[in-house]
């Protein structure tokens, strides 16, 4: 019997890493950043994932160093706990339970053992009042405390974080909202408020955006709606402050942030230009074209980077020379995914449309984005009203040899642009080469596509709003002998608008839906071969059925119906009522997965069109409407599958939540045996295991191990050091000693262990000793009879150069070396 697997959803990766401002650590090797409810560490010289602290239940809000500490973190979530970290070793140190959602946290240099939570004012409230707390830390041995006691400091604050900051080294923290400046001083435990006009004479927008505190001086610099910069001083007065302006960004400014020493002002916005002002001068230095609108800056505490975030979720690596240095890609998702999730036949990484103009492929397995592809291939303008090209469709054939997009510009059918574009794979390159651009492809816009399942015959088929679907095949010029692609035929159906498109398995059938009516075309005639109508309602999604249950045709309908037909008999086999948003076949498989939409969640029946029994059903996968979903293929199937998990054997299903996560299902098989894989370097628990320390331990288990064998007669083992060379190999390089120490073991790692030789040769040095009087006689006898025998012969000019004693003495030591490991390594190479 097999034992039951219990299936859960997971986050996958691919979450937001722009969410709050990342943080260098103060030797600026690595940055540490929200993922979710994971905390990411990345290497500033590699840009690599090093590792994830892993603990928190719900959104991580905030992270910030701990002061006294410079290894540890402080993470803060809307799970309502704060928990402390070693964020070198990914260590959870402890935990602190407050109970209620937390959103955003604050250290201070001068405050230690005390941070400042940003959360809100009553959890029971309606409206969103947020307030600022001081919390002094219990200290206790336990691993969870709850902390119960908190001071507030400053109420009804911006429920943006970058509007709250703390000032030179804790003496006072300021916080904006709307048009009022508020600064508290912890010495006199008194807040001064500073506020604005609503406009001045030119009509600029004065409402606070952003906040930051210079680390020396008594400075505060805030941003504001209409570009403009301030600097705050002599606040401790309210009747004496005074403040300057400085102004560059023409929109409103996103973020502010002062280098380590206070020499510079570090500002952002929409413009993704990254401008540095200097303090106390007139000077401004710019980097521009960093992507997406600066969402964050971060300065490191010695001032060699500074990095930024985006709104495009990218992490770019700055130095203080204002050079980029890296970039750290998440997965690009903004309001709304337009493509499907596609899965790349050739790397098998997941696309979807990402930064504006671009495909994105990204790799679930490392959960790390590999390169964009530019399709639009025009400079993106981030200004908000402008009407720019945008990918909208995608599809890749059988063999993952062609790519199609759609690209669109305008609203309007009346101003609407539409390119339909074919791209080739180049071996020589790797990517994908434009090789066909089709303008007006269709004259109103495109609903769906999607290539031939054939292998032998690549064809493209699109439906449009203008009430025809076409389908697009290869072709080649005899002069040129390059291949093309052209109309080969133009299809409708009594006037009616065709919605879905779909080929069978084996590519000899095309469905098309015109509204309430299902198609079915041969692709080789074109001809109509039936039309499949049920009860009203239009199409919403089709597809075909896979291997056994390929005679099978599923729809979905606007009014909540999920119908099979038979296409043998062109009969409807059964109909149930359900609200199907997405249908997805698995095209390793004969299970189709069906998301219904609830009016809060989202619903999952697997199943297969052969019988309406669902063979497993998830209620409410997720908050709000799954949109897009794909099935990935397993590299390795699953060890153990029970009846309900059999349908995640051969691929595994991933969907886009409404919030934009990546999430998949997992088992508690797949768990065991990522936390086996993830403990498979442990030699000894006491001891940290690293590549280092299995190098030098293979190295000493080797010489350790006593030789009882004959070195002669048995057969040499092979090395033993294959898993620390594999993690010598795959490891990222700063986190290695360096290669003159990793060498020497490194190749003594490679060759065979020879204790028994070497014991014996220990034994031979006393021998060696005792008969080297004997063998200086014998070789004085030998030369006196060489010489006799050629004095005899009279061929003296032939004798062979008289050996030194010390070349004597390395021939002696090479006829003692055994070479019997040879032996051993010629039979396992044959």
């Amino acid at each position: 019997m097999v034992e039951k697997i219990d299936i859960r959803v997971v986050r996958c990766g691919g979450s937001k890493i722009n969410l709050r401002a990342p943080i260098i650590s103060y030797d600026s090797r690595f940055i540490l950043c929200t993922s979710g409810d994971l905390v990411k560490v990345y290497s500033t010289s590699t840009e690599e994932w090093i590792h994830t602290l892993q603990g928190h239940t719900n959104q991580i809000t905030g992270i910030a160093l701990n002061p006294a500490n410079h290894l540890q973190v402080y993470s803060c979530s809307a799970d309502g706990t704060v928990k402390l970290w070693d964020f070198i070793d990914g260590i959870l140190i402890k935990t602190f339970v407050f109970g209620y959602p937390l959103f955003s946290l604050f250290v201070s240099q001068k405050h230690e053992g005390v941070i400042f939570l940003h959360c809100p004012v009553s959890t029971k409230s309606e409206d969103e009042a947020f307030q600022l707390v001081a919390v002094h830390l219990p200290k206790s041995a336990e691993q969870e405390v709850e902390v119960k006691e908190l001071t507030a400091v400053l109420g009804d604050i911006s429920p943006n974080p970058s509007c709250t900051a703390v000032g030179r080294e804790g003496e006072y923290i300021a916080s904006a909202k709307h048009l009022k400046l508020h600064v508290y001083f912890f010495r006199k435990q008194r807040t001064f408020s500073f506020s604005l006009n609503a406009t001045d004479k030119k009509g600029a927008r004065n409402a606070f955006t952003c906040i930051a505190c210079h680390p020396k001086e008594d400075c505060i610099g805030t941003g504001h709606e209409d570009g403009k910069i301030r600097l705050w001083r002599n606040f401790n007065n309210k009747k004496e402050y005074t403040h300057s302006t400085m102004h560059w960004h023409h929109n409103a400014v996103n973020t502010l942030c002062f280098t380590s020493e206070g020499t510079n002002l570090l500002s952002g916005g929409i413009e993704s230009v990254l401008v540095q002002w200097h303090y106390g001068g007139e000077k401004k230095e710019f980097l521009p074209r960093l992507g997406g609108s600066i969402l964050h800056i971060s300065a490191s505490s010695n001032g060699q980077l500074f990095c930024t975030s985006h709104s495009d979720n990218k992490i770019t690596v700055i130095e203080s020379s204002l050079k980029v240095s890296g970039v750290i890609q998440g997965l690009v998702k903004g309001e709304e995914v337009l493509t499907d999730l596609m899965i790349d036949p050739r790397s098998k990484s997941l696309v979807l449309n990402g930064k504006p103009g671009h495909l994105q492929f990204y790799s679930l397995l490392r959960d790390k984005h590999l390169y964009n592809l530019d399709i639009v291939q025009q400079e993106y303008i981030y200004e908000a009203g402008l009407d720019q090209f945008e990918v909208v469709k995608a599809a890749f054939d059988v063999k993952g040899s062609w790519l199609a997009t759609v690209e669109q510009r305008g609203q309007k059918s009346s101003d609407l642009e539409i390119f339909l574009k074919l791209w080739a794979f180049d071996e020589q390159t790797q990517s994908f080469v434009l090789n066909t651009s089709i303008a007006a492809a269709h004259e109103d816009q495109i609903m769906s596509m999607c290539f031939s399942s054939s292998e032998e015959t690549t064809m493209l088929v699109t439906t449009a709003k203008d009430c025809q679907f076409k389908a697009w095949v290869q072709g080649s010029e005899a002069d040129t002998q390059q291949s093309f692609w052209s109309c080969d035929f133009v299809g409708s159906y009594h006037n009616l608008t065709p919605t879905n498109c779909s080929f069978s398995a084996d590519g000899s059938l095309l469905a098309v839906s015109f509204q309430e009516v299902i198609t079915v075309w041969s692709p080789e005639t074109w001809e109509l071969l039936s039309t499949l109508c049920q009860p009203p309602g239009e199409i919403r999604d089709l597809c075909f059925g896979r291997l056994s249950c390929s005679k099978y045709l599923l729809g979905t309908t606007t009014k909540n119906l999920l119908c099979c037909w038979n296409l043998l008999t062109c009969a409807l086999e059964w109909c149930t009522s359900l609200d199907v948003w997405t249908l997805l076949p698995d095209p390793l498989s004969e299970n189709v997965a069906a998301f219904s939409y609830q009016p809060t969640h989202t619903d999952l029946f697997v199943f297969r069109p052969s019988e309406p029994r669902p063979l497993f059903a998830h209620k409410s996968v997720c908050s709000g409407k799954v949109h897009r979903a794909v099935f990935v293929p397993r590299e390795e199937l699953l060890a153990r599958c029970d009846e309900g998990s059999q349908w995640l054997n051969r691929s595994q299903l991933y969907f886009l939540s409404q919030d934009m996560d990546l999430l998949t299902f997992s088992t508690a098989t797949e768990d065991d045996r990522m936390l086996a894989a993830s403990k498979r370097l442990v030699v000894d628990d006491s001891v940290a295991v690293t590549p280092f320390y299995l190098l030098l331990g293979k190295h000493r288990q080797q010489q350790e191990k006593p030789n009882t064998s004959n070195p002669v007669t048995d057969k040499p083992q092979l090395p033993q050091g294959s898993v620390a060379i594999k993690e010598l190999l795959h490891t990222a390089a700063h986190v290695l000693p360096a290669a003159s120490v990793l060498c020497s073991l490194f190749v003594s790692s490679l060759l065979i262990s020879n204790t028994g030789v070497r014991e014996e040769m220990d034994s031979s040095e006393q021998e060696m000793d005792s008969e080297k009087e004997e063998e200086d006689s014998e070789e004085e006898i030998e030369a006196c009879d060489s010489q006799q025998e050629l004095r005899a012969q009279g061929s003296v000019d032939e004798v062979t150069p008289k050996l030194s004693k010390a070349q004597e003495k390395e021939l002696r030591k090479i006829r003692k070396t055994d070479f019997s490991w040879m032996t051993g390594l010629i039979d396992s190479k044959s």
